[in-house]
């Protein structure tokens, strides 16, 4: 049984949890994992944003993202308890190329990772999967649905990423905490059974 205390009423982690677990929570830019950590996160996340400048322009490719204004430039930060025994510790990734450096310390240490997609750029996800698949890092994919676009059928989405049979596909509105358990309730049971049959 899951119990999730709101945002904002804990600080430390409860006596009772005796397994924590690092997820990173990964995605190419502007697809809202900085919405998603701070929108599960049950304490004040950390976030690295800044407004973006002129120096963006021919480097970063903001098609497609409307009226984005801020972007992260190191990694965000929260923490949720699953249950009573368990806690995860959410590591948002900076979506831009030229951060691809600082991947490598954050995805030390990673159970695995959520993989948010945005339909409206899907090609661009092929980059953070290949990243994680190259480091071995498990993952699901949440496919965040933004109001007022067209939304697919999640075998499509499935299809169109070339994932494994396996591999788990939710759809989400990064902006709710409901949503955003759901998707890391679904990793972390993904992850678990992973590790069962690799134990076995």
């Amino acid at each position: 049984m899951v119990s999730v205390p709101s945002r904002g009423e804990v600080d430390y982690v409860a006596e009772t949890v005796t397994r924590s677990v690092k997820i990173l929570v990964a995605g190419n830019f502007g697809v809202g994992k900085t919405t998603f950590v701070c929108g599960v996160s049950e304490i004040r996340p950390l976030r690295t944003e800044e407004t973006i400048t002129e120096a963006s322009i021919g480097v970063d490719d903001m098609a497609g993202l409307g009226t984005k204004v801020q972007t992260t430039v190191a990694l965000d930060f929260g923490r949720i308890t699953l249950n009573p025994q368990l806690a995860l510790y959410l590591f948002g990734t900076p979506g831009q190329e030229r951060f691809a450096p600082l991947w490598e310390e954050l995805a030390r240490g990673a159970l695995g990772a959520l993989v948010l997609v945005d339909t409206r750029r899907i090609e661009k996800a092929d980059d953070v999967l290949s990243a994680l698949e190259q480091r071995g890092v498990p993952y699901a994919v949440a496919v965040n649905e933004f109001e007022g676009f067209r939304r697919y059928p999640l075998e499509e989405v499935r299809e169109a990423l070339d994932l494994a049979p396996d591999t788990p596909v939710v759809a989400v509105d990064a902006r709710r905490r409901d949503h955003g358990m759901r998707a890391l309730i679904t990793l972390a049971e993904y992850l678990f059974r992973r590790q069962e049959a690799n134990a076995s």
